[in-house]
């Protein structure tokens, strides 16, 4: 965030706080790995800041913003929902966390949409209004596991199954802990969430929800206002898949297409965290999801979670989840494995829409299409105690990590970078340890020297 944005964020939280009459007290800071104070960072002390007025668990708080966005504000721009913001304030037929949030804050909609502190303050507001509704007293709201009801709605599904989902999705980063690209810290802890009557909802995945479609798949369908029954492939012949980003998280997006005024819908949909996959229109149906009649009722429509303008969502989890399914789809309508016929949304004549995007590596996912799917290791050989992780593949990119001296890594893929000497000589290889971290082969003992067999190229 510029200097200039953040102090009129915090302009707005002054502002907001004086219509309120109330005094904001800070909440503790948490522990930076770099020595600093949490809350010296802007985004930190827009979450303590929220969390203390509204009385909101400031790491469910944090959990919820991660889930939807990856705490990133995406310039501006509206999640595929109508969501804005790192919080997802959305405004459509079915959701109005931002509206609530202008009336609970007092801010305009526009702060809202576009001032980081003001969507995490709207956020938090609309959460303390949903855990008075549900009649929270000051004692249950100190139980994190009590907001679960209050998180389930802040989603906006409809379906009890997904309302599940999302909730789920918020409790099980409290679970597992996180740090955001952000800087962002949540210590994993244990969470038994009180689910209410969504204990009795079915678990996508679980026995009962599953497609007949596609074994792995969960069966979570979409509003028939929102796709055309048909009897495909013998009304129509399936000739392509077209890749998508949901500009929205996995439960969103699912949510998003059982809305009858949503007017579009995707076959499946994927999860960036583990390549979880459901599907919400049966292969036989024409979903809506190209932009393009011709395109819509010849191809077959597959949603990743997240935005084309964050590559923390491409994780190697759902490119290699998503082409098993894009193999086996391929397989069964006789559709060529190759670019000109699994293609993106932005390919579609008279396309509005520019998915999957730039940081969708397309040869990466059409050599695992193809059956190029081997996972390599390395142990780490290097004269310090550590390693240096980077973003991408050539020393000019970030430090985002570092492994230990002796460690054994998975090499996902491997790339064409900037070229580096060490123990095991000077080469232009870098291998993908995980999503956006890269470190050169010449310090991986790998058994090979350069490219690995059947391990696919970045």
């Amino acid at each position: 965030m510029s200097v200039r944005s953040f102090h009129r964020a915090r302009l707005l939280l002054a502002l907001t706080t004086a219509l309120a009459g109330v005094v904001t007290v800070a909440s503790p800071a948490a522990a930076d790995p770099n020595g600093t104070s949490a809350s010296s960072r802007p985004l930190a002390t827009a979450f303590d800041t929220a969390a203390a007025r509204y009385d909101v668990p400031r790491d469910l708080l944090v959990a919820l913003g991660y889930a939807e966005s990856r705490l990133d504000m995406h310039r501006g721009a509206p999640s595929a929902a109508g969501g804005y913001g790192l919080m997802h304030l959305a405004s459509n037929t079915q959701v109005h966390t931002l509206e609530e949030a202008a009336t609970l804050t007092r801010l305009t909609p526009g702060a809202l949409r576009a001032e980081p502190a003001a969507n995490v303050l709207g956020a938090a507001a609309v959460l303390r209004s949903y855990a008075d509704q549900a009649g929270l007293t000051d004692v249950a709201r100190d139980d994190v596991n009590g907001w679960y009801g209050p998180v389930a709605r802040y989603g906006g599904a409809t379906e009890p199954s997904v309302a599940r989902l999302y909730a789920d999705t918020v409790y099980d980063l409290l679970r597992a802990g996180f740090t955001s690209t952000r800087g962002e810290t949540v210590v994993g802890r244990a969470v038994a969430p009180r689910r209410g009557g969504l204990e009795r909802a079915a678990v996508l995945g679980g026995i009962g929800t599953l497609s007949t479609d596609y074994g792995p798949a969960a069966w979570a369908p979409a509003s028939t206002s929102n796709y055309t029954v048909a009897s495909r492939p013998g009304s129509h012949p399936v000739t392509r898949i077209v890749i998508h980003m949901t500009q929205g998280s996995y439960a969103g997006a699912i949510g998003w297409f059982q809305n009858p005024a949503a007017q579009s819908s995707a076959h499946y949909t994927f999860r960036s965290s583990d390549g979880a996959v459901t599907q919400s229109v049966r292969e036989k149906d024409i979903a809506w999801h190209a932009g393009n009649w011709t395109y819509n009722t010849g191809s077959i429509g597959i949603e990743h979670e997240g935005y084309v303008d964050n590559p923390a969502w491409f994780t190697d989890a759902m490119y290699r989840a998503s082409a098993v399914l894009t193999r086996s789809l391929a397989t069964k309508y006789g559709i060529p494995k190759d670019r000109a016929h699994i293609i993106g949304h932005a390919e579609v004549p008279s396309a509005s829409h520019t998915d999957p995007g730039p940081n969708w590596n397309w040869t990466y996912y059409l050599q695992l299409v193809n059956g190029i799917t081997g996972i390599g290791s390395g142990t780490v050989s290097t004269s310090a105690s550590t390693l240096n992780v980077r973003s991408g593949p050539g020393a000019s990119f970030p430090v985002v990590g570092s492994v230990a001296d002796g460690a054994t890594v998975a090499i996902y893929c491997q790339a064409v970078g900037s070229t580096v000497t060490g123990p095991y000589g000077t080469t232009s290889v870098w291998d993908r340890i995980g999503t956006n971290r890269y470190v050169s082969d010449a310090y991986l003992l790998t058994g090979y020297d350069g490219y690995i067999p059947n391990v696919p190229r970045c």
